[in-house]
């Protein structure tokens, strides 16, 4: 080492170029992308030399053939790598080829961003919300929403898939490393110069013939010219009429002509009407009558209705509720077509509101007005059982179109209405009273018991407090079922009407069968209400013993325990 101590000595002078070399090197350092050259190739791997490394690093074939490096697998071709260890706990150089692929292709779409240039790619898979579009110079993975695919919808993009095309990037999330592309801006920036020639041959006051209806929205109808641009019909444009929504007045796939209402070269839009293509109907709508038969034609079927034509561009409302007098929920599409004429009367004009309301049941007779000219109420007539649910049954009166509703308590006067209305089918042939009639609610109610004699008229020579002689039918804790001779109707005399004395309102005392006297409590033929008491018999009894036995001890014979009180109290009371 001595001869280092000498600068002057040629040794000296070779060291230190030998050393000035080393340091001019280019750093490695990790995490940077380094330049490999192949030196050597066996079956399954790739060795690099890199200068500075003191091993050699290894690359999968596999990995060189899937980022599109195959034709680079040759000793001699260099091929960019990324640095990712200097030495892994194996004392290995770990590099990769793809990473350095993606970063090296990120600064590029970064570059190709930041000058608004379109780059070259092709959609390899769809994802949701949209698809992978993989560039084709990095290989770098890209996302397209569904919404930028087209510039019109697409049901099946399997004609682009893999195809070699332009796209532009829209967004760059630099922290993320994420990139969203758009074919559609691709697609209008080729045609917005086409589009402003066809804008251009549009002028106001022109008539497009056989327009095609596109599509809707909330503000107006689109319709498709010669396939070469979209035009917009206002929804104050549509009709003279009142429009809520393009549907009710167009189908899409139909043509209609149109008129040129504006052109803007801007915005590169034309603007225009149906309405306009007729005179305003409305200017000469005293012509037309209320309450008057007229002719319209049928456009348009609709859930709640059909939109129905007066006059070319007079178009009006037929709703569901005015189609008939007897189906409660008629569908307009199940009885009137596109294109048929029809009757209907107008119901309403307002000429603010440029309304026209029309029916088409006043154009017939009303059947519940027809049915109380020959039915009145008290008629008794001979149904149908049509229908039936939970409670009712509906019965159809002869050939009317009609159903009368009645009730299950109208069926019988006897046993339990539920118990009577499982009796009756649909088909059942039966005679019945019309009891009541509302031709403006559209409402007949008949009954069937009101046919028969009512068991109660047996009360109608009876008065309160009178004594009839009845028969025990059942007991129960509630009481007494009892039915009065001559009479069909059973009534309950409850447990505290039938004894004074609380000991004896025991309905065990009787089994069944026996007759027994009771006084009639309560007497109303009206409300059908009739209650009978045993315990108010006793109080008549006793009220007369009273008058007819003034001594208390005459009261001691009777069979009453507390009259000899009553005796007493009633001396007392004279005293």
């Amino acid at each position: 080492m001595e001869i280092y101590k000498d600068l002057s000595h040629p040794a000296t002078s070779e060291f230190e170029k030998l050393l000035n070399s080393e340091f001019s090197k280019v750093q490695i350092e990790e995490g940077k992308i380094i330049e490999g050259k192949i030196n050597k190739i066996t079956d399954k791997f790739v060795f690099l030399f890199v200068e500075g490394l003191k091993s050699e690093p290894i690359l999968d074939i596999n990995e060189l053939r899937t980022i599109g490096l195959g034709e680079k697998i040759k000793e001699g071709e260099t091929i960019p790598v990324l640095l990712e260890k200097i030495e892994d706990k194996n004392g290995e150089v770990l590099v990769s080829a793809s990473k350095a692929q993606k970063i090296k292709g990120w600064d590029k779409l970064v570059e190709a961003y930041e000058k608004n240039e379109p780059i070259m790619g092709k959609i390899t898979s769809k994802c949701k919300g949209g698809c992978i579009v993989e560039h084709i110079e990095t290989g770098s993975l890209m996302f397209l929403p569904g919404s930028q695919i087209s510039d019109k919808p697409l049901k099946d993009i399997g004609h682009l898939m893999n195809q070699p095309q332009k796209f532009a990037l829209i967004k760059l999330d630099k922290i993320r490393g994420n990139a969203c592309v758009s074919r559609r801006e691709i697609i209008s920036s080729f045609k917005k110069e086409d589009k402003a020639k066809i804008v251009e041959k549009y002028k106001v006051g022109d008539i497009i013939r056989g327009a095609e209806v596109k599509g809707y929205s909330t503000f107006g109808c689109f319709f498709n010219v010669n396939n070469e641009i979209d035009v917009l019909v206002h929804l104050q444009e549509i009709s003279y009429s009142r429009v809520n929504h393009p549907d009710e007045v167009f189908n899409i796939g139909e043509k209609h002509d149109l008129k040129v209402i504006s052109v803007d070269k801007e915005k590169l839009q034309v603007g225009c009407s149906v309405k306009q293509l007729s005179p305003d109907p409305f200017e000469h709508i005293e012509n037309y009558e209320l309450n008057k038969i007229y002719k319209v034609k049928v456009v348009k079927l609709m859930d709640f209705g059909a939109f129905c034509e007066l006059e070319p561009g007079l178009t009006t409302l037929l709703h569901s509720s005015e189609l008939s007098w007897t189906k409660k929920n008629p569908v307009a599409k199940k009885i009137f077509k596109v294109g048929d004429e029809i009757d209907c009367v107008i119901t309403e004009i307002d000429k603010e509101k440029r309304r026209v309301a029309i029916s088409h049941r006043l154009t017939k007779e009303n059947p519940f007005e027809v049915f109380d000219k020959k039915f009145p109420v008290g008629t008794i007539v001979e149904g149908e059982v049509v229908n039936k649910n939970e409670y009712s049954l509906f019965v159809k009166i002869k050939d009317l179109d009609v159903d009368a509703f009645l009730h299950c308590n109208d069926l019988s006067y006897l046993g339990n209405a539920e118990e009577e209305l499982n009796n009756f089918k649909k088909g059942d042939k039966i005679k019945v009273k019309v009891l009541e009639i509302k031709a403006s609610e559209q409402k007949i109610r008949v009954g069937l018991k009101q046919t028969k004699a009512d068991p109660l008229d047996w009360f109608k020579d009876k008065n309160v407090n009178q004594i009839i002689t009845v028969k025990v039918i059942s007991t129960d804790n509630k009481g007494l079922v009892v039915r009065p001779e001559s009479c069909e109707m059973d009534f309950l005399i409850k447990k505290s009407a039938i004894a004074i004395n609380n000991a004896d309102a025991r309905p065990s005392r009787w089994t069944g069968g026996e007759k027994l006297d009771c006084a009639i409590a309560e007497l109303d033929l009206t409300k059908r209400k009739v209650t009978l008491s045993i315990k108010l018999l006793e109080e008549i009894e006793k009220k007369e013993a009273l008058e007819k036995y003034g001594s208390e001890g005459s009261g001691k014979n009777l069979p009453f325990s507390s009259l000899s009180e009553d005796l007493l109290k009633k001396k007392e009371d004279k005293e």
